[in-house]
């Protein structure tokens, strides 16, 4: 059975016909070629899909497109106004906070939602946060650096 979708995606109304079995990132990335977000596991365990669905992050491979339907979904293309980066993104860069970078657009997305949640997070709040997010080239430490930086502009 399919299902026709309207959603807002990164600002612009997109329309789509999908399969009841569709997931929202299949959808992202198949349909409307938005391939920053990425298919990591296909579990729900690692992250690399994570999005943000009517203000929340979550993981777009555990989701179905077609329960999706008048949503509000930010990708990781979303996040920059033309060329000045969203704060995540740039203290991800200043910080180092990515080595081969498949992980990266989830790890912001993610990063954005905990900070949204707690606009001043502690060290161990962020490490605990993040969990759900796996990265396989680097250690979390410039990441969590990233985060408290990126918070700090946030919360100017």
């Amino acid at each position: 059975m399919t299902y026709n979708i309207k959603m807002t995606v990164n600002g612009k109304e997109v329309k789509g016909e999908v399969e009841g079995r569709t997931l929202l990132v299949q959808f992202l990335r198949e349909d409307l070629g938005l391939t920053g977000t990425h298919v990591g596991c296909d579990t729900s365990q690692c992250g690399a899909c994570t999005v943000h669905v009517n203000g929340r992050a979550m993981k777009s491979c555990s989701l179905l497109a077609a329960h999706l339907d008048d949503s509000e979904i930010i990708t990781i293309e979303g996040l920059a106004e033309g060329d000045k980066l969203h704060p995540m993104q740039e203290a991800f860069r200043e910080y180092h906070a990515l080595q081969c970078g498949f992980c990266t657009p989830g790890m912001v997305m993610s990063a954005i939602g905990i900070v949204e949640d707690n606009p001043d997070p502690t060290h161990d709040e962020i490490r605990h946060s993040l969990e759900g997010n796996i990265c396989r080239c680097t250690g979390y430490h410039n990441i969590v650096l990233a985060i408290e930086a990126a918070a700090k502009e946030m919360r100017k």
